[in-house]
């Protein structure tokens, strides 16, 4: 299979492009960061440019896609990303705009450049890296919880409207896994909020030691639990909707069909 990935500097995309590479298939790996791309290709991995925030990159990035294996392209991973961390109130309209234009307004420009080569070869598989936090809300991650909630109804949407195409729809719903994710977090948090002048300045202080922390997550797994996943949605005749990963997605969605809002407010509200 020919198999586009973003977000492949480090983390998830990055194991999963070793992984699947190894396996055979032709991985068309793409980060933001030139330096990036040349480490990539040095480990042998075919790699280019594309920004998500960026439409000519992606225009850019799409065509090196479709240059290198005949114009096919089965399978597209939807993973770069990041978390902007901060209280709904401290978030500027200039940084959520930013966080959706990263996680969500790039993603669905490359999907929708990529859906009429699935059309036409009358087979894909769009698969979009989501999270826990698409389905249920913590306190000071409402960039990103809004952001994973857009692509949760963007994705439910284009199952239906591309039913019969033989193009699948696939959300991979991960918790807490080993990767860059809180340092590239703590480094918009200290960017973007002017947490020492706001109402949560104490709450802040338990995020910056979050972040800090190098300490296992409790639940983390590596990138391996998303790699099995991606591996099954693509490899299954007839892949899942869903693909969730970790105990806290699990526990999670299940108290999300059973438990009244103001009981899981409860348990989400201890959540630092």
């Amino acid at each position: 299979m020919t198999i586009l990935i973003t977000g492949c500097s480090s983390g998830i995309g990055y194991f999963c492009a070793k992984e699947l590479h190894k396996e055979g298939h032709k991985v068309l790996a793409t980060c933001r960061e030139k330096k990036d791309v040349e480490r990539l290709k040095s480990e042998g991995l075919e790699a280019y440019v594309l920004d998500l925030n960026s439409s000519q990159s992606i225009k850019d990035g799409f065509e090196w896609a479709k240059s290198r294996d005949g114009g096919k392209i089965d399978v597209l991973f939807n993973n770069g990303a990041y978390g902007q961390p901060g209280a709904i109130e401290d978030l500027s309209r200039d940084v959520l705009r930013e966080q959706f234009e990263t996680n969500v307004f790039g993603w669905v420009e490359l999907t929708n450049l990529v859906i009429p080569i699935m059309r036409k070869s009358g087979f894909g598989r769009l698969v979009f890296n989501s999270s826990v936090l698409g389905f249920v809300s913590m306190k000071y991650r409402g960039a990103y919880n809004s952001s994973k909630y857009a692509i949760e109804g963007i994705c439910d949407t284009l199952r239906l409207e591309l039913k019969g195409s033989g193009i699948d729809v696939v959300l991979i719903e991960p918790g807490p896994i080993k990767s860059r994710f809180r340092d590239n977090a703590l480094k918009k948090f200290l960017q973007n909020i002017k947490w020492e002048e706001s109402a949560h300045i104490e709450a802040y202080k338990n995020t910056l030691k979050r972040l800090e922390s190098k300490s296992k997550t409790p639940f983390e797994l590596n990138e391996d639990a998303v790699y099995d996943a991606l591996l099954k949605s693509i490899s299954a005749k007839n892949p899942k909707a869903r693909y969730r990963v970790t105990t806290p997605t699990k526990l999670f969605w299940f108290f999300k069909r059973v438990l009244p809002t103001k009981v899981l407010d409860n348990i989400l509200g201890r959540v630092d």
